[in-house]
């Protein structure tokens, strides 16, 4: 039979021969751990309580800082493209984009980019607010109703109800653990239901606030907003911070507190800036009508996300792709208004998630950072052994940094053993 000899070897008349056909490599249990080779199935593992703190795939890794290249080249795209729309906007419609008509489009792309931002934001913490629309609408038309309260204190009131929304669906995602972008739908239904309960037209007190006069201070003030959260998310600390709720395997698996309450920190973050963006409406238009624009509302805020370059899976976004897509699509919006091509804002929203997805993409194709295990992976096997054996030699793989003090051998083959070592060598049958 095959036996372990190592008990022999400390007999005296035990003796190696230096020429025989074998050579015999002690395995030194806990040296060499099957772990550690790079063709193991299981390639950093953690236990699950280790997960909390892991940000990316725990499989491969994925360490290191995102590559932020990509996210500027999609922006000079987009900023390419806003130009481009601008140009033919001020050759063929010059009242437009110049006067009272620029006035009127930067309060239009500061609407639109507040919810952009929103939805955004939502995006990134891996808890997407489909509820943004509904909110936004619901907003202006409950300021527009109540109004001449005060428009400070009706603003405040309009923002807390639009928490208490966000708070609702924090609740559900966080609590219950399950998708952010079902629960969020189904309260946005639910505000879509009020707003179809309410008739007829809600009109502003006269003289209230006109925020055209100060367009130039809204949109520079937006432009601001959206630099700043984009600076602060390239970070790598914030940035993976925030995305903390996206999943690293099974998606039903809980992400941990901490995780936890940046979705709802997110939720109640991309609420509020759809109050916001509601309330702006309201002053800008001046009367809301019952109809509910909604759906237009969330397809354009949710198309200028993901035009953005923010990635629909979390986590990753730029820095201008906010404020360039809400210009970029109030921009195609007006074009198709006033030159009365009567095009749905339905429509130009579809367009804006499908090259959005697109966008995503890229950014998670080329924004991922190269994994360090997978370099470490690609040194171990690029690594020509001196002894002609498919294992590499001690001191090029320390200098690959796998050690030098290792075995160079998986297995300790053992001698051939005789048949009197054997149990199967009698014949037992013939007894």
């Amino acid at each position: 039979m095959a036996y372990d000899d190592s008990r022999l070897r400390g007999d005296p008349a035990y003796r190696d021969e230096p020429d025989a056909d074998y050579a015999y490599t002690p395995y030194a249990t806990g040296s060499y751990p099957v772990s550690d080779s790079p063709d193991a199935t299981t390639r950093h593992s953690m236990a699950p309580g280790r997960l909390d703190d892991v940000f990316d795939d725990p499989t491969y890794g994925d360490v290191g800082r995102d590559r932020m290249g990509i996210h500027l080249v999609w922006e000079l795209i987009l900023l390419l493209a806003v130009a481009g729309v601008g140009f033919l906007l001020y050759r063929d419609h010059r009242a437009a984009v110049t006067g009272a008509g620029r006035d009127d489009l930067m309060i239009s792309a500061v609407v639109l980019g507040l919810l952009v931002l929103g939805t955004g934001l939502s995006l990134r913490g891996a808890a997407p607010n489909l509820a943004v629309g509904p909110i936004a609408y619901a907003s202006a038309l409950y300021f527009a109703d109540h109004a001449d309260k005060g428009l400070l204190v009706t603003a405040v009131q309009t923002g807390l109800l639009a928490l208490a929304v966000g708070a609702v669906i924090a609740l559900a995602v966080a609590g219950l653990h399950v998708p952010a972008w079902a629960a969020s739908l189904g309260a946005g239904f639910g505000l879509m239901v009020w707003i179809s309960s309410r008739r007829g037209t809600f009109a502003l007190p006269a003289g209230v606030y006109q925020p055209q006069d100060d367009a130039l201070y809204w949109f520079g003030g937006f432009v601001l907003l959206a630099f700043v959260g984009g600076v602060f998310g390239s970070m790598r600390g914030i940035r993976r911070g925030v995305g903390r709720f996206r999943p690293t395997g099974d998606p039903a698996y809980r992400r941990g507190g901490g995780a936890a309450a940046v979705c709802v920190l997110v939720l109640l973050g991309s609420s509020g800036l759809a109050a916001a963006g509601g309330i702006l409406l309201a002053l800008q238009q001046g009367k809301v009508e019952a109809t509910d624009q909604s759906l237009n509302l969330l397809a354009l805020s949710l198309g200028g996300a993901l035009l953005a370059g923010t990635s629909a899976y979390g986590r990753r976004g730029g820095l201008f792709g906010g404020a360039l897509a809400a210009v970029l699509i109030t921009l195609v919006v007006k074009y198709f208004d006033v030159s009365d091509r009567h095009v749905a804002p339905l429509a130009v929203g579809a367009v804006a998630i499908g090259v959005g997805l697109i966008a995503t993409r890229l950014v998670e194709t080329y924004g991922r950072p190269r994994s360090t295990l997978e370099q470490e992976v690609e040194a171990w096997r690029t690594v020509a052994p001196s002894n002609g054996s498919t294992v590499p030699n001690a001191a090029a793989a320390s200098e690959n940094g796998w050690g030098g003090s290792r075995p160079t051998g998986w297995t300790s083959p053992l001698p051939a053993s005789s048949a009197d070592d054997r149990w199967g060598g009698d014949d037992w049958s013939g007894r």
